[in-house]
């Protein structure tokens, strides 16, 4: 039994530099649903009951590409089209570093950076985000870092050989 007896891991936090830009981009660009929560603040959704605050930052730092957010798509060839309209509308929303697509750590993703240096992945994802990774158990050695390790989905892209 665990010590805290937890149910739901229920938010999470971002940081704004401009909350009326991060909004726009949030509702415009990636599909979020957004409300205002306070001069100073917003809460941000997509397709279930977790959230994230975003919360305006005079000091905001870069966010480390190891501590992104995921948005998940349903097929590799929509994270290729959403490969193309981030660097296609880079200029209009502020995205930066944006990485080519790629097969890595189970799927087929890319990674970006936007107007307030949060970085964000889109992946191509089975319905349920990573509980399919939850249904191997425990990995060994490299896990899901071992090249070639993918979910099992008809579209899915191959790591190069």
């Amino acid at each position: 039994m665990p010590a805290i007896k937890t149910r739901f891991i229920s938010h999470g936090t971002l940081g704004s530099k401009d909350l009326d830009a991060t909004r726009r981009f949030y509702e415009e660009f990636l599909g979020l649903e957004v409300v205002r929560t306070s001069t100073v603040s917003l809460m941000v959704r997509l397709g279930g009951n977790h959230v994230y605050a975003v919360v305006l930052s005079k000091k905001k730092d870069r966010m480390d590409r190891l501590y992104h957010n995921g948005l998940d798509v349903d097929t590799d060839a929509e994270v290729d089209e959403a490969w193309r309209l981030c660097t296609e509308q880079a200029p209009q929303w502020g995205l930066h570093d944006i990485s080519k697509p790629s097969a890595r750590h189970g799927t087929y993703s890319f990674l970006f950076w936007d107007a307030d240096d949060n970085a964000w992945e889109i992946l191509s994802n089975p319905k349920g985000g990573y509980t399919w990774i939850f249904e191997q158990g425990d990995l060994e050695g490299r896990g899901h870092f071992e090249r070639g390790f993918r979910h099992k989905r008809p579209d899915a892209k191959k790591d190069p050989e």
